[in-house]
């Protein structure tokens, strides 16, 4: 099912990063951790379909999707970001496996953090945000996404790694198996995790050869 919808307002969030507010359907719905796939609704992108995860919560009059511009390439998120209010996006279906299965700890690298802005907006809503841990990963701070909303909701329980970037507010490095060594309790719990493809395939090999239940292990597959 397609339908077109107009864009109502956007937000600068980081340097190449925008939340898009646009007009939401009657009667759609989503789990906090799905995504949809849009276009743009002009002639030369209709059929340019990318996946990209709601950041808003059901309850929220709009949809809201935040999205890092790539601007090496004339692709879709460069011609996103040329977009102003009232242009036209194709909304289709809701699909999705990354969803909310307990506390546990979630594990982001860059723009694969946008799957669990809904899911914490909607704990810390609910109020069942304690005994989760995040772990973001960015280049550099100014990369950094929705650093004070996480701040907010987390505490001290937000954790960010930087891997470019000398930065003594920060620590510096990747997420290898010594860091996960260090920084995990419990094995046990399940484990969220979204980022590059190489990085949620070595982050899910390591966490396995740890201990960690494949079953437990949430990523989209």
């Amino acid at each position: 099912m397609e339908q077109i919808v107009k864009i109502l307002s956007i937000r600068n969030v980081t340097h190449d990063v925008r939340s898009y507010q646009i007009e939401k359907p009657d009667g759609y719905r989503f789990e906090p951790g799905q995504a949809t796939e849009i276009s743009i609704n002009k002639d030369r992108w209709k059929e340019e379909r990318r996946p990209f995860t709601f950041t808003s919560l059901n309850e929220w009059p709009y949809l809201e999707f935040t999205i890092k511009s790539y601007h090496d390439h004339d692709g879709v998120t460069h011609e996103l970001s040329k977009l102003v209010p009232g242009d036209e996006l194709i909304l289709r279906d809701v699909w999705g496996a990354i969803s909310y299965h307990g506390a546990g700890y979630f594990i982001a690298g860059g723009a694969g953090i946008t799957p669990f802005i809904a899911i914490f907006r909607q704990l810390h809503k609910d109020g069942k945000v304690k005994g989760n841990q995040l772990y973001f990963s960015n280049k550099t701070s100014q990369d950094i996404i929705l650093k004070e909303e996480f701040d907010n909701i987390l505490g001290l329980n937000a954790h960010y790694i930087l891997t470019r970037e000398e930065n003594p507010a920060y620590r510096k490095g990747p997420i290898d198996k010594e860091f996960l060594l260090r920084e995990i309790g419990d094995f046990t719990k399940p484990f969220y995790i979204c980022g590059p493809d190489k990085m949620v395939a070595d982050i899910t090999q390591l966490l396995t050869e740890l201990g960690a239940n494949p079953e437990a292990l949430v990523f989209e597959k």
